[in-house]
């Protein structure tokens, strides 16, 4: 059986590098939207013409910030796609867009491409946060942009960051509830970490900001679920919360561990090919991509099979941070392996026993305590 595919597209440019982002995103001074349009689609066309023709269930164009790209592009590629797959009945087509105003005229314009579904990168709604998370948007500009994209779209979702520098659980509750005034069927609620070569990692080190502690985190996470929950959204991933039926269903791919393919600089798939199971990946900077597209009509850096223990791996980390946990029998039927041969029996077991994990014959389920600290969690239990 062929499988499905979900397909991401990555536009790596933004106004400006946020300080806490290490994502694969580029500034600058001006993009030539004519070259990367044109690599992007010649790049799809040489991925489809390896993968065949499939089932094609979602498209997610993210960054960088997509909501620069010009909505022609949009048009263009999602026409190819049609073009190359056969677009499921309900397809999920949606693209990440930041508030500015600039950016948010442009909305109509992607819903007439084909976009269906737009999330915003909103991060916070408190003007002082904004300048320190570095956002190139005002709070008014993030409430406009969002009910223009209402009125738009059936499906919206967008981003706040919590757990930052000096936020304590009654402001963060209150900002949630405010935001939660606003929302459609759908947010992405993401605590603040420190990643590395980051800005927000430099100024950490020299003691320039400093997170909550790890039991105010851990009150902040709890609110969060408790105040979306007041209204009807319930949390189906570690960071996501929807209303039922109204979950990222590209999203789901990836933490159900099924087919998707990533085309753009730096993008990832992992593809049912050959007849194993293959993790690609493409060049990070833009113009070398654009280059080897250009070239060679991809821009692949990487393209091998992945080995059993590393599949049982992945699908084990991506998995357990849904909240309806891992089908077993697809589990072993995408990896090989069982989840027995998978994880560590008596880290299993102890987390059974403290009440992070719950194991069924049909499934393999993080609870809510255990996701609180997923991460130190599958550092001891997965092999």
């Amino acid at each position: 059986m062929t499988e499905d595919l979900a397909l991401y597209i990555h536009w790596p440019f933004c106004l400006a590098k946020c300080p806490y982002c290490d994502f694969n995103s580029h500034v600058r001074d001006r993009i030539d939207q004519t070259r990367f349009a044109n690599a992007l689609r010649r790049e799809l066309a040489t991925e489809a013409a390896r993968l065949g023709r499939r089932r094609l269930t979602s498209v997610f164009f993210g960054g960088g910030t997509p909501s620069l790209m010009d909505p022609s592009t949009v048009g263009a590629l999602l026409d190819d796609a049609a073009r190359w797959f056969d677009p499921a009945d309900a397809i999920e087509v949606t693209l990440e867009a930041n508030p500015t105003s600039i950016e948010a005229g442009r909305l109509s314009d992607y819903r007439s491409a084909g976009v269906n579904r737009v999330s915003i990168g909103i991060q916070s709604l408190d003007e002082t946060a904004l300048r320190a998370l570095g956002r190139q948007h005002s709070a008014q500009e993030a409430v406009a942009a969002l009910a223009l994209a209402r009125r738009l779209f059936n499906r919206v979702s967008f981003d706040l960051i919590y757990a930052r520098p000096n936020q304590d659980l009654a402001s963060w509750r209150a900002e949630l509830r405010a935001a939660l005034a606003i929302a459609a069927d759908h947010l992405s609620l993401y605590q603040l970490t420190i990643e590395p070569a980051t800005q927000f990692e430099a100024l950490f080190r020299q003691g320039r900001i400093v997170l909550p502690d790890e039991d105010t985190a851990a009150a902040l996470y709890d609110a969060t679920g408790e105040e979306c929950a007041r209204v009807g959204l319930e949390a189906y991933e570690i960071s996501n919360y929807a209303r039922p039926g109204e979950e990222s269903r590209h999203n789901l791919t990836y933490w159900r561990y099924l087919d998707y393919t990533g085309i753009g600089p730096g993008a990832h798939g992992r593809i049912t090919a050959d007849g194993a199971l293959r993790a690609t990946r493409r060049h990070r900077a833009p113009e070398p991509w654009a280059e080897r597209v250009e070239r060679d009509g991809h821009g692949l850096t990487a393209d091998d099979a992945i080995p059993a223990d590393e599949r049982a791996r992945e699908a084990l980390l991506m998995g357990l941070r849904l909240t309806e946990g891992i089908d077993v029998a697809r589990f072993c039927e995408r990896t090989g392996r069982t989840i027995a041969q998978s994880v560590d029996a008596g880290v299993l077991r102890q987390c059974i026993q403290e009440g992070y994990i719950q194991q069924t014959e049909e499934r393999l389920i993080a609870t809510r305590e255990g996701r609180i600290r997923l991460d130190a969690l599958l550092a001891a239990l997965v092999n």
